[in-house]
């Protein structure tokens, strides 16, 4: 990503916070992919595997975090975030 230039604060939180919804996605994903996405509650009633809420919400966490990096697949003039009062 040398394209990208995220050296502010502020966008280095919101790539934090993106990666970190991303690992949570993954996690979250392992577990459906291990239990499946309907699983038996302690009454024997199936359910959904609580996991597909979180993969799905952290999803949702990831894109918003990066839609507010502005970032594209291509770039369309200087490449990196743009500059204050910009």
């Amino acid at each position: 990503m040398q394209e990208y230039v995220i050296d502010d604060a502020h966008g280095l939180h919101l790539l934090t916070t993106s990666m970190q919804a991303y690992d949570t996605m993954l996690s979250a994903l392992d577990d459906v992919k291990k239990k499946g996405a309907v699983v038996t509650n302690h009454r024997g009633e199936l359910r959904a595997n609580p996991s597909t809420t979180i993969a799905r919400d952290a999803r949702a966490q990831m894109l918003l975090a990066l839609r507010h990096l502005n970032l594209d697949l291509l770039p369309r003039g200087k490449p990196g975030r743009p500059a204050k009062g910009g």
